[in-house]
């Protein structure tokens, strides 16, 4: 009796890793297939950027964006500010590498030469707005860096969403964990919910305005808001291209520097 109690005892304890194991590979492939959802050889945009204060003032900043997958799989990005003058010409390139620290450069006019940015720095303010330098790629952050897990499912806005924590791999990563709702249908994350080191919910990214641009479905605006600050930066793009083409030499220090391509 006993040993069949054993028996019992252990297929149960294993069909609970088992279920649990299979949780977490669900939890990752819902994430994954979020962050890659859009399939293109390189995206293009032309936005606008309303950061907002405490006491309600805003000042807008107007960027443009380029973004292209190397050879290697690594994702590219440039993005340049055009206006206003205070901002105009500043210029920034991050190159996200899978399992490995991200590499980031800024050209600040200001400062006449291209600066490296380190990896201790990744918490830091990106050009006075609520994103961090983190926050600028979190969106396509490599599934592999966190462990995930699916909390629940539930709606947001009438929309059917998956509820699934993610969990840095490195714990000094400037967040301790992550909660994003993803469209069960569409698999568009609508909302992001950050949480710092001492677990209290730090920031919340939203986006909306989906638009179907060239046969893709596009979040058009994306709102970063830090809670204790009481303040928030607002993205909405007003271009966007997909597939076409950028020149290789867009993603370099030398275009950051000079603003043109060798």
């Amino acid at each position: 009796m006993k040993q069949t109690m054993k028996r019992i005892t252990m297929i149960i304890v294993s069909l609970l890793l088992d279920a649990s194991f299979l949780h977490a590979q669900d939890a990752a492939a819902i994430i994954d297939a979020s962050r890659n959802r859009i399939k293109s050889d390189t995206v293009s945009t032309r936005s606008r950027m309303v950061i907002s204060a405490k006491d309600g003032t805003t000042s807008e900043r107007a960027l443009d964006q380029y973004a292209k997958k190397d050879a290697r799989g690594n994702e590219r990005a440039v993005i340049v500010f055009q206006r206003p003058a205070s901002v105009a010409g500043t210029r920034f390139l991050t190159m996200e590498k899978p399992n490995s620290t991200d590499d980031r450069w800024i050209f600040l006019p200001s400062l006449g030469r291209v600066r490296r940015i380190a990896a201790s720095e990744g918490g830091g303010s990106f050009m006075g707005t609520d994103f961090s330098y983190d926050d600028m790629s979190l969106t396509t952050r490599d599934t592999d860096k966190d462990t995930h897990s699916l909390l629940r499912e539930e709606n947001l806005n009438g929309v059917a969403c998956y509820v699934i924590e993610s969990k840095p791999k490195d714990t000094s990563f400037q967040y301790s964990r992550f909660v994003s709702w993803i469209d069960k249908k569409t698999s568009i994350s609508y909302k992001i919910e950050l949480y710092d080191q001492r677990g209290n919910l730090n920031k919340l990214i939203e986006m909306s305005g989906i638009k179907e641009i060239q046969g893709r479905l596009t979040p058009t605006v994306t709102k970063i808001s830090t809670i204790a600050a009481g303040t928030s930066t607002t993205i909405t793009i007003d271009i966007i291209k997909y597939d076409d083409p950028v020149p290789e030499g867009v993603f370099t220090t030398t275009y950051l520097e000079t603003g043109r391509v060798r």
